[in-house]
Parts: structure tokens; sequence; C-alpha cells
């Protein structure tokens, strides 16, 4: 169920009978045809032991589940939209990003510690974010949300990309991550004080970054 993207905040998704979306509560801005929106209380496809894991790891954003026949337009906050297309793989984002995605993709919630171990543990108290994120998993697309656009950097073998903890937006793929120091000219120039370290992500797979130290 792939989006259209009207422009860099608004994108368009075909609903056909039988399939479903969803869709932070909210993010609907119009829509056509016989279309519903209704609560989700199951937890999407990953079901009820995903929405409780969501609930421990403070990943419960409300989602909606969206049915029917016809076109809705999705934005939200005025936030940019990059639309990611899985093919199999699985995608790592934070669930408040999250703006829409195909109810195929299965939903899960993975501990941060585990890509890291105690490092992943300290990404979470230094940028903010939860210890946990919201995982997607199959053949599908995600529409995620970003302050002032997003780059995707391809991450490949021996060449590991180093990302601003607070312009992390999302990655895919077979990556790992950990924080490490950055001591540097920002930590010179008197920049906040999560400039001191770096995500480090290495492996086989992408990262999106935002352009903007901004969360949502």
């Amino acid at each position: 169920m792939p989006f259209r993207e009207i422009n860099s905040k608004m994108v368009e998704a075909t609903i056909v009978p039988g399939q479903k979306m969803f869709s932070q509560r909210g993010a609907m801005l119009a829509y056509k045809g016989e279309v519903s929106f209704t609560p989700n209380i199951q937890g999407g496809q990953g079901g009820l032991a995903s929405m409780l894991g969501r609930r421990v790891a403070n990943e419960a954003t409300p989602l909606m589940t969206v049915e029917g026949s016809g076109t809705v337009m999705f934005g939200h906050g005025g936030h940019h939209i990059q639309v990611i297309q899985l093919t199999g793989d699985t995608l790592y984002v934070e669930a408040d990003r999250l703006l829409a995605f195909d109810g195929t993709l299965q939903q899960g919630t993975m501990f941060m510690g585990s890509q890291g171990g105690v490092m992943g543990m300290v990404r979470g108290q230094v940028t903010g974010q939860g210890l946990f994120t919201t995982t997607l998993k199959g053949h599908g697309a995600v529409a995620v949300m970003a302050h002032g656009g997003v780059i995707e950097l391809p991450i490949t073998p021996g060449r590991a990309v180093h990302v601003d903890p607070q312009a992390y937006v999302a990655h895919h793929g077979d990556v790992r991550n950990k924080l490490s120091t950055a001591l540097g000219w920002r930590d010179m120039v008197g920049r906040g004080s999560g400039e001191a370290f770096q995500l480090e992500l290495s492996g086989s797979g992408a990262v999106y970054v935002q352009a903007s130290e901004e969360k949502l």
C-alpha cells in the first residue's frame, strides 16, 4: 500500500478493502471514499504482546486503524515526512516519529541495550530517547516524521556511519549501534552536552538523519 508524496509535509495513501493501515492519532488531514478510523487496541500486527511491550517501553503512541475504500491524506504538526519502503527487513524507529504504515508489517519492541550493551542504555539517558524502540518488519511502506527534512545514509561493512544522536530518526538492515565519545570542535564552541557523543552504526543497511537536532 504505497504512499504518494503530495509535498514534503503531506502524503496520500490508497485504502483498499481487506487491507489495513495504521496511523498516529490526529494524523488524518482529509479523506475521500468510505473510510473508517478506529482506535487500535490490539497492538497492530504484533498482537497483544506487542502492545504490552510498547506500553512497558513507554512506546505507547496512540494508533488508529484505517480501513475501507478510498484515499487518505496524512500529515502531523507540519513535520517533514519521509517514506521508507521495507522489502523484508526491519525498521527501527521511535514510536512518536511514526505517521502511518502498512498493516501488513509486523510490529514489535526492542530494548536498545541489546544493541550495544550498556552503551545502548547510556544512549537513552543522554539523548532523551527511550531505552526501547519500535520495530516494523516485513514488506510494506512506512511514513516517518522529522524536522527539516531527511537524508538516507547507506551503511556498508567496514565503513561505520557516525550520527549526532539528536539527529537520528531511524535505521534498517543488519546494523549494530553504540554510543561513543566525540571530543572535538563542537565541544570547544560550547554546543549542548549531547554533542560530546556520537551514535556509531555499523554493518549493512541505512540510517535516516534529520536536518535538525530537535526532537518531535
